[in-house]
């Protein structure tokens, strides 16, 4: 009998098409609904956090480099989580299909930052019933991680920049970012330019920010099993930067807009995955955000540190060695 309905489902797959989420039964709409929900309440934290992650740090002085010269930088980021991000509520009203810990009416279940969990979903599709445990996050106060960057000097007050992390993996979740920033210098039209006037200048980055999370999969019989969960942005930000130097020191801030766009998709198996990935489409948000930074320099005579700290929903600080060539 488990054959047969398996079939049926391969059969409704291959005649169907993207009209398969129209053709299952009703339970087995209601039990991909539900795991949008869950998705969606799991993931937007991550998707949140992305504009502080991306955005940090393209640059430290509203200064230009001279054409041709090249700053070689290393960073560390670190982005601090509050507890109000590490979980969300779910009451028995919010599915069509599942019920929790055997019907109790709400809980707090962990989105991707937070930790482990006792909460349990129950469901049947089919005649069959199945359960799961609510998704688990990395249980992380601040994320931490490197990233590399180059930026060169060009003619006319220009500057450009390319940064890169091509994956690193902390505790089941797999982080990644590349991006390219243009900065342009403002004082040079102004009257007074020398190099300890204060400096004021216009930033443009774009960022392709991605984490996949895994977690303990989630199976539904003859349906779907799910495991991993990836969330991409691609990150727009437009900021104007002042600093001003004193000596071997140089304090800075910045303030302006950042546009995210966000998009999910479940790595898994089973014939209703690309499905459930089609109607993801639903969740996929843009977001703008306004954000500020400061922090200051420090010189040396090959290289200087920075540090920067950006404050809003999550708290996101940089630090970094830039080595002048």
């Amino acid at each position: 009998m488990k054959n047969l309905k398996k079939l049926f489902l391969l059969i409704l797959v291959f005649i169907s098409g993207n009209s398969f989420a129209q053709l299952i039964p009703e339970e087995g709409q209601q039990i991909v609904d539900d795991l949008l929900f869950l998705a969606d309440g799991f993931a937007s934290p991550a998707s949140e956090s992305a504009a502080y992650q991306a955005t940090a740090s393209w640059f430290t002085s509203a200064r230009a480099l001279e054409p041709w010269k090249v700053d070689v930088s290393l960073h560390g980021n670190a982005l601090f989580v509050p507890s109000s991000k590490k979980q969300f509520t779910v009451n028995s009203g919010d599915f069509g299909n599942l019920t929790i810990n055997d019907g109790d009416g709400g809980a707090q279940v962990p989105t991707a930052f937070g930790g482990g969990s006792e909460v349990m979903f129950n469901g049947s599709f089919m005649g069959e019933e199945f359960s799961f445990q609510a998704i688990e996050g990395i249980d992380k106060g601040a994320l931490i991680y490197p990233f590399a960057q180059v930026s060169v000097g060009l003619p006319y007050g220009f500057q450009v920049g390319v940064r890169a992390l091509p994956g690193l993996e902390i505790d089941g979740a797999e982080f990644s970012t590349y991006g390219v920033g243009l900065k342009h210098n403002f004082s040079q039209y102004f009257r007074f330019n020398d190099e300890d006037d204060l400096q004021i200048a216009g930033i443009l980055a774009y960022d392709i920010f991605d984490v996949k999370y895994e977690f303990e999969q989630i199976s539904v019989p003859d349906l779907v099993n799910l495991n991993l969960i990836d969330v991409s942005a691609g990150v727009w930000m437009a900021e104007v930067m002042a600093s001003k130097k004193y000596e071997n020191f140089e304090i800075f801030g910045a303030l302006g807009v950042a546009q995210s766009d966000f998009e999910y998709e479940f790595g898994g198996s089973g014939v209703a995955l690309p499905i459930i990935n089609n109607e993801l489409v639903r969740l996929n948000d843009k977001e703008a955000q306004f954000k500020g930074d400061i922090g200051f320099n420090l010189y040396f005579n090959k290289f200087k540190i920075s540090t920067m700290a950006t404050a809003g929903k999550f708290v996101n600080v940089n630090l970094g060695l830039h080595f002048l060539l």
